[in-house]
């Protein structure tokens, strides 16, 4: 359990006396003054209690805790003051959103009560939003090997950009990278209400008529309505509705939201896809890459330098055969996956498909009573080849 508490106060002595009482208890942190207090807050792991003075120069301590529940807004803040004015507390309480007010001086057993409740506090936080996170990763996963099951080329476009998101979340520094790493699971969702030949002409990079464009761009609208009905994802359903939508403010939905007021998830999708698109038109990576870069206006030039750096990191993957019975969760297939059907080559999974535990079932099911591609090559880490 995170039981790391920051202290921020201007004076020293009264830090190094919460460092000598506290310590064995918590994991005792301090801050002379409120900007190396945030520095640390920025740049160290989470901390469950920040606890800062009110009167301090340069930066109150209702100033600082706000900031901290800006950069922090899962840890739990705490006023300790020498002032116990009544509007003090109440601009902490409205501003920072803090867990206490203390006034100093604070008797030591009655701060490490305080600081108790407060780092269980944070457990409490942090259980209910890893629970929340896993029920709603678990149900977004039903959805995504029901749309594989129905729609196994499109499963597989989503399942080819599933590597990239995370990587270019963390590097874009996304706040909320499960959200966007739910919005690509899902972003196709809508290509479920589409013609399989309107899918084909897009997917080659055809120009598609006004009219046929038109039932296209629906597709976003009609997978963000779906997944905007699951309490709590809001967020999720308006990247995938700007997943159409242009750096410049062009493209999909027309409205005049544009540059970095579109979802941070929504212009990581506008990369992806497109690039997703032009690999499977037959170029090289490289060549793919490049004419992102040259396209202008239509991608976020950072989405587009951290797209650089994760391709850069590919050399730590290896494509290699692997048996059907040798097949693992997370694995990806490097190429499509066939089943032999009445003198016919019928694709059941395709290429770039992140291997499920219900993907595994289905293809063991198959392969009990069908023949399928096998051995079907793999992308696996480099060190584990």
């Amino acid at each position: 359990m995170n039981n790391r508490v920051l202290f921020i106060d201007d004076d020293e002595r009264i830090l190094a006396g919460f460092r000598r009482n506290l310590h064995g208890v918590f994991e005792v942190d301090t801050a002379v003054g409120p900007e190396a207090g945030l520095a640390k807050v920025r740049e160290n792991p989470p901390y469950a209690v920040v606890v800062s003075d009110l009167r301090m120069p340069g930066m109150d301590g209702i100033a600082v805790l706000a900031k901290v529940r800006e950069l922090r807004p899962d840890t739990v803040r705490v006023m300790l003051t020498g002032f116990a004015e009544l509007e003090a507390a109440i601009s902490a309480v409205n501003e920072g959103n803090i867990f206490r007010f203390l006034t100093k001086p604070c008797e030591a057993d009655y701060l490490k009560g305080a600081l108790t409740a407060a780092v269980e506090q944070h457990r409490l936080v942090m259980a209910e939003r890893e629970l929340l996170e896993g029920t709603l990763r678990g149900s977004l996963r039903i959805l995504s090997e029901v749309l594989s099951l129905l729609r196994p080329e499109v499963y597989g476009k989503v399942s080819r950009i599933a590597p990239y998101v995370r990587p270019l979340a963390k590097l874009c520094g996304d706040p909320n990278p499960w959200q966007t790493e739910a919005a690509a699971m899902l972003c196709l969702l809508g290509y479920i209400t589409l013609p399989d030949n309107l899918i084909s002409r897009v997917e080659r990079g055809r120009t598609l008529g006004a009219e046929d464009q038109a039932v296209y761009q629906q597709h976003a609208e009609v997978a963000a309505r779906l997944v905007a009905n699951i309490p709590r994802m809001g967020g999720v359903a308006k990247a995938i509705a700007y997943q159409e939508k242009n750096f410049d403010g062009g493209g999909f939905p027309e409205d005049a939201v544009r540059g970095k007021e579109i979802p941070l998830g929504a212009r990581i999708l506008r990369v992806l896809l497109d690039f997703d698109r032009f690999l499977g038109a037959g170029q090289p990576k490289a060549d793919a890459y490049k004419q992102l870069r040259q396209a202008s206006g239509l991608y976020d030039p950072d989405v587009l330098a951290a797209l650089g750096e994760a391709l850069g990191e590919e050399g730590k993957y290896v494509i290699v055969p692997m048996a059907l019975k040798s097949l693992r969760d997370n694995m990806i297939l490097a190429e499509d996956m066939y089943v032999s059907r009445g003198g016919q080559q019928i694709k059941v999974l395709s290429r770039g498909a992140s291997l499920s535990s219900v993907a595994l079932e289905h293809i063991a099911k198959l392969a009990r009573y069908e023949t399928l591609t096998d051995p079907v090559k793999v992308i696996i880490p480099s060190d584990v080849a």
